[in-house]
C-alpha cells in the first residue's frame, strides 16, 4: 500500500504527543514509543537544552520509532536536525525563525508548524507557509510557565476560521480535553497528561478515544 503524503496524514491527525525528558515519567524513546502504540499521531520531540550532536542522536532514534509506528515526527526549532534526521517536519515558536525562512532550509517535502496566541499570528502564519498551528497555550502551562494562557475564545475563533489545520496545546489534560473538545478543537496537542502516567499507551488511547467521540470528523 502506498503510504499518504505527509500533508494528507497531518489532515487526519487527532492527537499530537509532545515528548520533553524533563516532563517525562520514563525515558523520551519509550514514552513516544507507548504513546505511538497507545495512537498518537504526531511525536514532537522538544529539548531546549540540548545540544546539537545530543539532539541528533536523540531525534535518529524517535524518527525510527515514529517511522516503524506510522507516526509522524516532528522536530522543534531545529531546521538543520530535522533534515538530518529526516524528520518529517519541524515546529516552531514565535521567536523561532519564520516559516517563510524555515522553508527555504527544509524544501516543500516537511511540514511546518507554528505557535500561535492570537489570531494575528495565525494569519500571519498561513501567508508564510505554515502547514498547522498551534493554538494556546489554552491554559497555564508548566512547559511554557512564561506564557500568559490565552483561553478558550482563540480556540473558537481557530475552529471558525478553519484555514489551517490546528492543534489545541497547553495543559490539555483529563480536567479540561472535554472544554478544548467543545471549544471546536478536533485536534490536540498533549504534553505532561500523557508523558508523565504511568501508563502511557492506555493514557494516550483514552484521549483519542475522547477526542474522536466528540468530533468524529476532523475538520
Amino acid at each position: 500500500m502506498t503510504a499518504l503524503p505527509l500533508r494528507e496524514r497531518l489532515a487526519k491527525a487527532r492527537l499530537y504527543v509532545i515528548v520533553t525528558r524533563a516532563f517525562c515519567h520514563d525515558e523520551p524513546l519509550t514514552t513516544a514509543r507507548e504513546a505511538v502504540a497507545g495512537g498518537a499521531d504526531v511525536i514532537q520531540m522538544r529539548e531546549k537544552d540540548l545540544e546539537d550532536g545530543e539532539f541528533y542522536r536523540q531525534a535518529l532514534s524517535l524518527a525510527e520509532v515514529c517511522r516503524q509506528g506510522g507516526a509522524l515526527f516532528i522536530v522543534n526549532d531545529r531546521p538543520h536536525i530535522a533534515l538530518l534526521a529526516q524528520a518529517d517536519g519541524v515546529h516552531s515558536g514565535q521567536g523561532d525563525l519564520p516559516p517563510h525562512l524555515t522553508r527555504r532550509l527544509v524544501g516543500d517535502g516537511r511540514l511546518i508548524g507554528r505557535s500561535t496566541a492570537a489570531p494575528e499570528f495565525a494569519l500571519a502564519a498561513l501567508a508564510e507557509g505554515s502547514d498547522y498551528l498551534g493554538v494556546g497555550p489554552v491554559y497555564a502551562t508548566q512547559t511554557k510557565a512564561h506564557r500568559q494562557a490565552v483561553g478558550l475564545d482563540y480556540v473558537r475563533w481557530a475552529a471558525n476560521w478553519n484555514r489551517l489545520p490546528f492543534f489545541a496545546i497547553g495543559s490539555v489534560n483529563r480536567a479540561t480535553l472535554e472544554a478544548v473538545l467543545e471549544a471546536g478543537a478536533r485536534r490536540v496537542a498533549v504534553c505532561t497528561g500523557i508523558s508523565q502516567a504511568r501508563d502511557i499507551a492506555a493514557e494516550t488511547a483514552y484521549y483519542r478515544s475522547l477526542i474522536v467521540a466528540r468530533h468524529p470528523d476532523c475538520g
